[in-house]
């Protein structure tokens, strides 16, 4: 299945990318979960796929989304990884995924992770942008862990490669967001699709992450894409 796909200008010097844009399940993909769970963020990153039409329209930018949810595969994992394919999610059992034969675990990577990062390959080699963008949000309160606080708006992450990182932070502390270094959870511990294209490459990337309750009506995505395009716009251009 591959990535949903924005035209953009190579001139941009960007690539938006966004692995947990859809909760679509595919119809012979039976998860055993209430499908009240579909709409939640551990099925999605609520926000993120109106957020990054407007950016992507905003900074001429071309973007690939994915089109599956990320309970039917983390596309956001290493092909190798432990939760490639979850068998519970912020304290929530998906009994379709537990018991997988490797041979059934094998044909959901073929068929969802290779198509999705050939995608991005192939984008970086037609678009040779200068900085990659990583769109994802997070929600304010984990269910497994409801005392956690998460007072970012933004949360920039980063593992070994800082430089768009260290671009953005203070243009968004600038304008006044409340901004997370590398919160609420670490690059360095979670930041497969970027180790794999963008420090794979020595290739800068700005991975973002949006407060999902910010982002969760059109209002709010408007306002943060408003926010967001300058930041992103002049971290790229420090980069130059």
């Amino acid at each position: 299945m591959n990535p949903k796909s924005i035209a953009g200008s190579a001139d941009s010097g960007l690539l938006i990318i966004v692995d947990h844009a859809s909760n679509h399940v595919p119809d012979d993909i039976a998860l055993g979960i209430d499908p009240a769970l579909l709409g939640q963020h551990m099925a999605i990153d609520i926000g993120t796929e109106a957020l990054c039409g407007l950016l992507a329209a905003r900074l001429s930018a071309p973007a690939l989304l994915a089109t599956v949810s990320r309970l039917v595969i983390d596309l956001n994992r290493e092909e190798d990884a432990p939760g490639l394919i979850p068998r519970s999610s912020d304290g929530h059992s998906i009994p379709g995924n537990a018991g997988l034969s490797d041979a059934e675990r094998a044909e959901r990577v073929e068929r969802f992770w290779r198509p999705y990062h050939a995608a991005i390959d192939a984008a970086i080699a037609e678009t040779r942008p200068r900085m990659l963008v990583s769109l994802h949000s997070f929600t304010p309160r984990l269910t497994s862990d409801p005392d956690q606080q998460r007072p970012w708006e933004i949360g920039v992450l980063y593992n070994q490669d800082e430089r768009a990182a260290r671009a953005a932070i203070p243009l968004l502390e600038a304008a006044g967001v409340a901004t997370g270094d590398n919160q609420p959870y670490s690059g360095k511990i979670l930041n497969a699709t970027m180790n794999r294209h963008g420090e794979g490459r020595e290739l800068p990337y700005l991975g973002l992450e949006v407060r999902q309750d910010l982002i969760g009506d059109a209002d709010g995505i408007a306002r943060w894409a408003e926010i967001l395009a300058p930041v992103i716009a002049g971290a790229r251009d420090c980069l130059a």
